[in-house]
């Protein structure tokens, strides 16, 4: 059992004594892609690959950092957490560690072994699930389990926007907090209301497909389309009382879109609304069974970020256009940032292994990359987890 063998790895590393040990989800996202931090809606869920962590307190004030998926190791002192490039991967708990602090939190000494099994650079947010791996052992083995899960949450969003430098909304770090098994998290990203939607798909199932095209998210273009997205509400602002873009309606932007003379800024503002749009019907839709229409609004989402958002690219739009050519695929499209990374698909649970054949093949022949499948779990948030 992975687990097991880790803790034999844990004790190699910082010898023997008592560990606990912790899991931190990944997450999906349904639809609702890149309005996040436009203050619309989004429909993400966690799923059940991620993070393992263990961890045992130490009795100074050294943390000392490993990971069974990179060879550097980092050795840190809680009075200098501050960012380090040497420090790659370490510096994303250093990030968490450095919020608790300054947030007041009690935090102490912390030797800590990690291993993921999310594919790195797949989109999946394999960031926030190690922000919140660290955030949750904080507050379990310092705070008592007080601190709420929410407060976690923000800190670690807060972590990655000014320590790691990507201006992510919160979507990532709250599904993967507040994620619980079999639900669909419907949440306002504005003001934080959220509920939870049975993820039932009926005779279908979530199938993750990884395109083997790594990005990096901090590098991409995402920081550029969240800067674009704020010059059209500039723009618009001249013209009606809003605070963000997803307070538009479809028919408010269809009469305002024209104030805005460059075609690249309209058509990302018109992604934005017409997507947020997209996840009141996908909710109403899950909430009724009618799964066809989900996936329906999922083609339509990718066509979205591809021809409005622009942030598909070869491999996303191959492996979504043969995942949509298979006869027993009900929609598929680009998930997360894009510019590489996963894709979703909801598929017949009896035509799955047919399915993965007729994508490989095709995705194979049209961009010489092998991709990989995984049949999404929806899970339980960051958690200890208990012998």
């Amino acid at each position: 059992m992975l687990v097991d063998k880790l803790k034999d790895k844990f004790v190699e590393l910082y010898g023997d004594g008592d560990i606990s040990t912790f899991f931190s989800p990944s997450r999906i996202n349904l639809i609702g892609e890149h309005i996040d931090y436009n203050g619309g809606r989004v429909l993400p869920a966690a799923i059940n690959i991620g993070t393992y962590g263990l961890v045992r307190k130490r009795n100074d004030n050294i943390i000392n950092l490993s990971s069974e998926n990179f060879d550097l190791k980092v050795t840190v002192e809680l009075e200098n957490l501050k960012y380090d490039k040497i420090h790659g991967w370490g510096n994303y708990p250093k990030s968490v560690l450095y919020f608790m602090k300054e947030s007041g939190y009690t935090i102490g000494g912390m030797d800590i072994l990690v291993k993921g099994n999310i594919p790195n650079g797949a989109g999946l947010s394999s960031s926030a699930s190690l922000e919140l791996l660290i955030a949750v052992m904080v507050n379990n083995l310092y705070n008592k389990g007080k601190i709420p899960m929410l407060e976690l949450v923000k800190l670690c969003q807060r972590a990655e926007n000014l320590y790691i430098g990507v201006r992510c909304g919160i979507m990532d770090q709250f599904a993967i907090g507040m994620g619980k098994k079999d639900k669909a998290i419907l949440l306002d990203t504005n003001t934080l209301y959220f509920e939870y939607i049975e993820m039932n798909l009926g005779q279908n199932t979530l199938i993750v497909m990884d395109t083997d095209k790594r990005r990096e998210l901090s590098d991409s273009k995402y920081n550029e389309r969240r800067a674009e997205c704020e010059e059209g509400l500039k723009i618009l602002k001249e013209f009606i009382n809003i605070n963000s873009l997803c307070d538009l309606s479809i028919e408010e932007f269809d009469f305002l879109g024209s104030h805005i003379s460059d075609d690249k800024i309209r058509k990302r503002v018109k992604h934005v609304v017409y997507e947020n749009n997209r996840v009141n019907l996908t909710s109403t839709a899950l909430r009724s069974g009618d799964i066809e229409s989900v996936g329906k609004f999922l083609i339509e989402s990718h066509n979205s970020l591809k021809d409005l958002y622009e942030v598909t690219g070869i491999e996303l739009d191959s492996i979504v256009n043969a995942a949509n050519s298979f006869d027993f695929c009900l929609g598929a499209r680009m998930m997360g940032a894009g510019f590489g990374g996963c894709a979703i698909a909801i598929v017949n649970q009896g035509k799955v292994q047919e399915f993965m054949e007729h994508v490989e093949h095709i995705y194979k022949k049209e961009t010489g990359k092998q991709c990989k499948f995984y049949l999404a779990e929806i899970s339980d948030g960051t958690k200890q987890l208990f012998d």
